[in-house]
């Protein structure tokens, strides 16, 4: 088997199939071969909100603080329904020859509770307004889940954005060192042919380095802008991954009046501040309940007897029944039920101009979002003309100089305009897709 292999790795090196028997072979002699790398991920726009929503901290805190206020819900939906509680007690009194023993309060030296206890207060039956408190409270609590995503989502908008923008950067500077490297290779031509002075040479070589320079500082840009990302939607920092370009989709950018609306009625900022009315509107309900009386009814069923038993000597049974109503009437209480509900009423008037300043808010933020989104729009189109004139420029200086009419300063001074150009395109690109994902953040379509 051995000569076989060998005779066929022979026969491939002159069909060009070496590296496929190699693996054969492997395989051949009881080695698998190395797994192949796995690719890095690739992630959409869409998927690094999702992935931020679930890691982030701030998320997992409000979703935390969401979960209480419904179990504050469900409590206050069960202080409504009767309670029922056992009791098992015994009492032992120090006897001294009477039936009471030494405490003349007591029943008896033996003393033996043993009950099953209902008890209904009456008043939260007929007033609901401590249920609706905790609904709204909990409506609060999941609005403010909603006002966390979208602050998370305006820093993962950014960073996104921040990468792609960054990776066509790096792609400029890598074709500027190719231009670079280009332009040194017709200087030292010219050189060489007596056509040019060494100093050509030289400038070209330090437009080469710096544009090196530039390709450097672009990579280590990427490398940041994705460690800042990666905190955000991967736990493992280390993981391999990029993100979707999309900076040249060209998405419409919706009419101001529609996003005004469509904000209006899905934004959680206004959402969290109306719920959060209602909710100190229930709590002045609440507080005005402490000039109402309350109202206990109470249900004992059981043994309490100075023998633990279901008849007593003369044969009468120890076990039974008792019901009792408890009216507690207010009468006074130096003014703190007043305050309370002084305290509430303040409390609405407060969360009734959170409201107004939240939707005040909403509207300023949304005609600057859409400022930005349309100033950034007609500026992309003024820089996509800047790069084709600026390459067009440089085109035309190599041309002119390679024809003796052109000065190398000339040269260098066209590769530059052409890599700013390149770049000022790709950060309006960025700038307007950033600014369009902050609008349908605060619009809710995000």
């Amino acid at each position: 088997m051995d000569e076989r292999i060998i005779r066929m790795v022979t026969r491939s090196v002159t069909n060009n199939r070496l590296l496929p028997l190699i693996a054969l072979a492997g395989l051949a002699f009881g080695q698998a071969p190395a797994p192949p790398a796995s690719s890095p991920v690739v992630i959409d726009l869409a998927q690094a909100l999702a992935r931020a929503k679930q890691y982030a901290g701030q998320i997992q805190s409000a979703n935390l603080t969401l979960a209480q206020a419904t179990e504050d819900r469900v409590q206050a939906k069960a202080a409504t329904k009767p309670q029922i509680s056992a009791l098992s007690q015994y009492i032992y009194t120090e006897g001294n020859g009477t039936p009471s023993g030494v405490f003349v309060s007591n029943d008896g030296v033996h003393v033996y509770n043993d009950q099953g206890l209902v008890h209904e207060d009456v008043m939260p039956v007929f007033l609901k307004s401590a249920q609706q408190r905790a609904a709204a409270a909990e409506a609060v609590a999941r609005a403010k889940v909603d006002v966390a995503a979208r602050g998370l989502n305006a820093t993962v908008i950014t960073d996104y954005y921040a990468i792609a923008d960054a990776a066509r950067k790096l792609d400029n500077a890598t074709l500027g060192v190719t231009e670079a490297r280009k332009f040194v290779d017709i200087t030292q031509m010219q050189e060489t042919g007596g056509e040019v002075a060494h100093a050509d040479v030289v400038k070209a070589q330090i437009q080469l380095q710096q544009r090196q320079i530039d390709l450097n500082e672009a990579q280590v840009t990427v490398a940041k802008a994705k460690i800042a990302l990666a905190v955000l939607i991967f736990t493992d920092l280390t993981t391999e991954y990029s993100v979707k370009d999309d900076l040249d989709q060209a998405d419409l950018l919706p009419p101001l009046p529609e996003a005004r609306t469509q904000a209006a009625a899905s934004n959680p900022d206004v959402k969290a501040a109306g719920f959060t009315v209602d909710q100190a509107g229930y709590d002045v309900s609440v507080a005005r309940y402490g000039y109402l009386p309350t109202v206990g009814l109470d249900f004992f069923y059981g043994l309490n007897s100075n023998a633990f038993a279901l008849h007593n000597r003369d044969g009468d049974r120890n076990v039974g029944a008792v019901a009792q109503i408890t009216v507690n009437i207010p009468v006074w209480n130096w003014g703190a039920t007043k305050s309370k509900v002084k305290q509430a009423e303040l409390r609405q008037d407060q969360a009734r101009l959170d409201l107004s300043i939240a939707q005040r808010a909403l509207q300023g933020q949304i005609a600057s979002a859409h400022a930005e989104a349309e100033g950034a729009l007609r500026q992309v189109a003024m820089l996509r003309d800047g790069v084709s004139l600026a390459a067009d420029s440089l085109r035309l200086t190599l041309l002119r100089y390679q024809a003796g009419e052109a000065t190398a300063f000339e040269v260098a001074d066209a590769q530059s305009t052409v890599k700013q150009a390149r770049d000022a395109y790709d950060d309006g690109l960025a700038r307007y897709r950033v600014a369009l994902a902050n609008l349908r953040t605060l619009m809710g379509t995000l």
